[in-house]
């Protein structure tokens, strides 16, 4: 029988609660420290793992220190720093494409809402998302492979398409919550809730788990 949005709410925090404390470090894997070096490695981060694109910031942010520098510069310019990420030619076009419509609407700035950032190249509402709850400390609630996964194995939606998940996730979630829901998410998709192997013995919240499988 199905329980109550309520009751399903308050299992989510108590969830919640736990993995806070099993995972008391868990934030943005990224390295950045302006909301543009957030926004460009966001976007270097689609199927390549943090770990990579962090290597490949730390030169691409020294090359370009601002959004002109982005917008100015050839694409082959910024291949050649990132080559080592996945569809780096794909992604080194929306880097410079992105920072141009930055600089020709935004007035070179970030802008810090969901309809603006997806109209940037390469950002669609996960990225959105990521940029908005990190980057201004604005409501957002990421859903990337291991959110997906993780919240579907808890019986937290039936739903396979991000957008809709994020929709049923932030129903449930208190909007203060969402983007630090995420990270303990993703944490608890890397350490544990695995893609490959389950590993239900060590769950630190397998008493409370709906056990989708």
């Amino acid at each position: 029988m199905a329980i109550s949005q309520k009751k399903q709410r308050e299992n989510i925090a108590q969830i919640l609660r736990v993995l806070n404390t099993h995972y008391p470090d868990a934030r943005c894997s990224l390295n950045y420290t302006t909301p543009l070096e957030l926004l460009m490695a966001t976007i270097l981060s689609a199927q390549t793992t943090d770990v990579r694109v962090n290597k490949v910031t730390r030169q691409l942010f020294e090359q370009f220190p601002d959004v002109h520098a982005y917008a100015r510069s050839e694409i082959e310019d910024v291949v050649e720093v990132i080559r080592t990420v996945g569809c780096y030619r794909n992604k080194a076009r929306n880097l410079v494409l992105c920072a141009q419509r930055l600089c020709a609407h935004y007035d070179g700035k970030v802008p810090q809402t969901m309809e603006q950032l997806v109209t940037l190249p390469g950002v669609g509402r996960k990225t959105a998302n990521v940029v908005l709850s990190n980057g201004f400390g604005v409501p957002g609630l990421p859903v990337d492979t291991h959110v997906k996964r993780v919240s579907k194995r808890l019986g937290w939606t039936t739903h396979t398409e991000p957008e809709k998940i994020e929709q049923q996730l932030c129903r449930l979630i208190e909007p203060q919550q969402w983007g630090h829901s995420s990270h303990l998410l993703i944490y608890h998709g890397r350490a544990t809730c695995k893609a490959r192997k389950v590993e239900c013995e060590r769950c630190p919240v397998e008493s409370l788990c709906e056990k989708q499988l």
